[in-house]
Parts: C-alpha cells; structure tokens; sequence
C-alpha cells in the first residue's frame, strides 16, 4: 500500500508517497511531473525495501524552491532525507530527476549509496549552447477557451502512450505558468564539474524509444568510467510506461 505524506523542512513542507520497509531508496520524477511518475514502481520496489517519491521542490505538492535551479532542487532532496531520519540512500531519477540525483551524490557524497541515473542527459558546454536556443518544451500560456490544455497534449503526444497523456497533464496544470522552469534548471547546471565528485556505485538506465536522452548514455557513461549501463527495450520518455521494467534493474542493481 501506497502512504503519503509532508515533511517540514527549511524550505517548506516536502510531499512524499512511500511504499515498504529496509533499505530507503528515493525517486526523483521528470520536469514537470510530480511523485505520480512512480506510482507503479513504488509498490514494486517496496517489496524488498522503502521506496519513496517525492515531489520536487516547485512541483506537485511541495513548496516552491528558493530558486529554480538543480542545486536547490538537490538541497530539497537532501532536506527531505534529514526530515525523515534518513542518513544514507539510494537515489534514483529519471530525465530532470536523474540531473538532480547526479547534484545531491555530488554536493553530499557521504549521504547517497547508490545512484541510478535513467534516461538522463548529459548537460555539458555543447549541451548548454544547444539548449539556449532551443524552443520552450513544455511553455503554454493559459487562455479562458482551455486551449492550453491541447496545447500541452500535443507537444508531448508524439512521445507518450496517449493513456499517459492525463497523468502528464494534470502535473503539467499543477505548475503553471511555470512549467518551463525545471527545463531551464538544467539548461544551466554545469554537470561535467559535478560528476567526479560522486563517490558511489552508478547504473545509467537508458530506454530504446527515447530520441532525446538515449543518444546520450554513451557519452554520460564516458564520464562514470566504473558504471553498469543497461537499455529497457520498449522504453519510452514517461517510465510509467517501462516501471516494471525499470523496477527489476534498479532492484538488481541496489541488490548487487
């Protein structure tokens, strides 16, 4: 069974959704969505240990963060860990999530134990440069005739399984109008100064139908030279759609 709860931090109350006892791992959701990006995966990874999705800070139902940056997105996590008595984890994300995990193993090294990184970019100099010009994601303006609504649907139809399409939606609704900034968070976090400073075991996840971070895992791998590296075949951007897929290699994984 799924529990949900809000933790009191420096930063405001953190929402959270947990499933099972042991070992703790986090699961850190994509931009824009919320803890929901998890809902399958939780139950399966409770199964040996407590899993737990968090709302990020400015997403879902937590507080806004004091900026929108991958840092202090990092320095949510990291309350959330201290306000549930939790002095290691491991720590999952997926696309922003993963570049907010790859932050928290770096600025608190001694604090994560393993780190899965799955579907998650590479934001170096040429990744910079390319995103400064690159058209919103996800920006669409609210207009009283609902349009907005298809707008945000057809941006990211050509991706999802339309049946994931309303749990897409609704987080996306939640953050309006600032939708946008968690893309912009990691447009400007320099991720090739974080990367020597984890210290954990890493596994880079990739999924086979996703055009965007997938061309991309061999080149994060170059820099986590003693990572294990896997491909979901089927896998698509939204991991609802790969979550038990996605929950047997990260289980593998944190067992290993």
């Amino acid at each position: 069974m799924i529990t949900f709860g809000y933790a009191d931090t420096p930063f405001g109350q953190i929402h959270h959704a947990s499933c099972g006892t042991g070992d703790p791992v986090l699961l850190l959701h994509q931009t824009p969505r919320s803890w929901d990006e998890y809902r399958e995966v939780l139950p399966l990874l409770g199964r040996t240990r407590r899993a737990i999705a968090m709302d990020t800070l400015g997403f879902g139902n937590s507080a806004p963060p004091p900026s929108h940056s991958i840092e202090a997105y990092a320095a949510g996590v990291l309350a959330l860990m201290d306000a549930l008595g939790l002095r290691e984890a491991a720590v999952a994300g997926h696309h922003t999530g993963g570049v907010v995990a790859l932050e928290v193993a770096a600025s608190a090294p001694e604090r994560v134990s393993r780190l899965v990184l799955s579907s998650t970019p590479l934001v170096d100099e040429e990744s910079r440069l390319r995103r400064k010009d690159r058209p919103p994601i996800d920006a669409a303006r609210e207009r009283p005739d609902g349009s907005h609504l298809a707008e945000l649907w057809n941006a990211r139809a050509p991706y999802y399984p339309w049946r994931l399409l309303n749990r897409f939606v609704r987080d996306a609704l939640t953050v309006l109008p600032e939708v946008e900034r968690g893309h912009e968070a990691v447009g400007a976090y320099r991720m090739e100064e974080r990367t020597g400073l984890v210290r954990c075991p890493v596994l880079l996840v990739g999924a086979s139908g996703d055009p965007f971070a997938l061309p991309e895992l061999a080149r994060l791998a170059a820099y986590f030279p003693g990572s294990t590296q896997t491909v979901i075949e089927g896998g698509v951007i939204p991991l609802e759609h790969q979550a038990a897929e996605f929950a047997t290699v990260v289980a593998e994984f944190l067992r290993s």
